[in-house]
């Protein structure tokens, strides 16, 4: 670990400096080029940038895995994991389904029109579970269980190859568990570009949804407004707020758990007290000494006045992961504002959001929990509305338009609506 303590500046001024000492180079990448590459060339950019970046020796044959893969990998899925995954999509899917809004409302308003709101799932909808460390089917689950509970039918995924240019079949198995047969061996920036544009192969997508990279957040970031997407969900970040009674030695795994995923995220430790403080510090360097895929993260460490102050610093920085480790987490909790996603109390472990506990793992980073949540339903829908004015609402209106419209300078507004008096 790397750590490095801040010395208490304000919840603002603590924040940005924390962000600033650990930005990596990668938050600046420039996608631009890849982008260019995939629209130009289609299928062949993506199979030539999928063997030089994802995690292969070789490209895969083709693009699309077949059909049928998802559903054999999960036959043939060791029955324990196979359990796991069910208890995590039963869970998601819970939460998702509690999440979605109802069907159809309809507002009738003084002058006899009505407005009528109704919210349609998107026709096509594309999921990147990542790659290349490792094998992340939690992710597909994330992402695909609200697709699926928002309605949308058509679900196509996209995950890097492994070294034999094929998608893992823990992936796969997560894609059959759910029903997707589309699925496509690529991964980093080319991978959202390819579902933002289509190519020979894949056909374009409505909404890009799924965490990943650096560089996956910025090719998300690029295509934004040709398709939705969920969050700027990068690389993934902690903030655990210590109490005197927080025990040092979970606190400090929950620390490495997050650091297993890369380097990239940010990892900050708050505490009220100096000597609670330095015995998180001290556990989290012992942990991943003896964990050696934690042991580049970089961790801060603050001392805040307060543990009130602990809250005004978390809705500063907007962390991925809030852990609120401390006996009065329940009351801090009604607090906070802008993290992803708050665990709260001593056994709420990020893990445990991170796979099963039912909440979504894509979160926003960087500090976009400032205006975006968690994945959900939402994320594959629009409203449409229907507006009908009787012939008296238009009479009554009418007016009223001609009024603002020439106050514009659009007199041809005025007259489409006074025609109709």
């Amino acid at each position: 670990m790397k750590l490095r303590r801040f010395e208490w500046e304000g919840a603002a001024e603590t924040a940005a400096a924390i962000r600033a000492w650990a930005s990596s180079e990668a938050q600046g990448v420039d996608v631009s080029q890849i982008e260019r590459e995939v629209r130009e060339e289609g299928d062949e950019a993506v199979l030539r940038l999928t063997a030089r970046f994802d995690a292969t020796e070789r490209a895969p044959a083709s693009l699309q895995v077949e059909p049928g893969a998802p559903e054999e990998a999960l036959a043939q899925l060791d029955p324990g994991i196979r359990e796991a995954l069910e208890v995590a999509e039963a869970n998601v899917r819970a939460v998702a389904e509690a999440q979605a809004a109802p069907g159809e409302r309809t507002v009738d308003l003084p002058q006899g029109q009505a407005v009528t709101l109704r919210e349609v799932p998107v026709a096509a909808a594309g999921i990147y579970a990542p790659g290349g460390r490792a094998a992340y089917p939690s992710s597909v689950l994330m992402c695909a269980v609200p697709a699926r509970v928002a309605g949308v039918e058509r679900l196509a995924l996209a995950s890097p190859p492994d070294s034999d240019g094929l998608v893992s079949p823990l992936v796969l198995a997560a894609a059959g568990l759910c029903g997707i047969e589309e699925v496509y061996a690529m991964g980093g920036a080319q991978a959202i570009f390819a579902l933002a544009y289509g190519t020979e192969t894949i056909a374009a997508v409505d909404v890009v949804a799924g965490p990943g990279n650096a560089w996956v957040r910025e090719a998300k970031r690029s295509v934004c407004g040709a398709v939705g997407i969920d969050s700027l969900a990068g690389p993934s970040e902690l903030m655990a707020v210590a109490g005197h009674d927080t025990d040092p030695s979970w606190a400090a795994l929950d620390l490495c758990a997050q650091a297993e995923h890369g380097a990239d995220g940010p990892l900050v430790a708050v505490a009220a007290e100096d000597a609670v403080l330095d015995g998180l510090a001290d556990a989290t360097e012992r942990a991943a000494a003896e964990r050696p895929g934690s042991g580049d993260s970089p961790l801060a460490l603050v001392r805040v006045p307060d543990l009130s102050d602990a809250i005004d610093l978390a809705n500063a920085f907007a962390p991925e992961h809030l852990e609120l480790l401390s006996e009065e987490a329940a009351l801090l909790a009604g607090g906070v504002r802008t993290a992803g996603c708050v665990f709260a109390g001593r056994h709420s472990a990020t893990a445990f959001g991170d796979y099963v506990a039912g909440s979504n793992h894509v979160l926003p980073t960087g500090g976009a929990g400032r205006f975006s949540g968690p994945l959900g339903p939402g994320t594959f829908r629009r409203t449409v509305a229907t507006v009908e004015v009787p012939a008296a609402a238009a009479a009554t209106l009418a007016p009223y338009v001609e009024t603002l419209a020439g106050a514009e300078g659009f007199p041809v507004h005025g007259e489409s609506a006074m025609i109709r008096r």
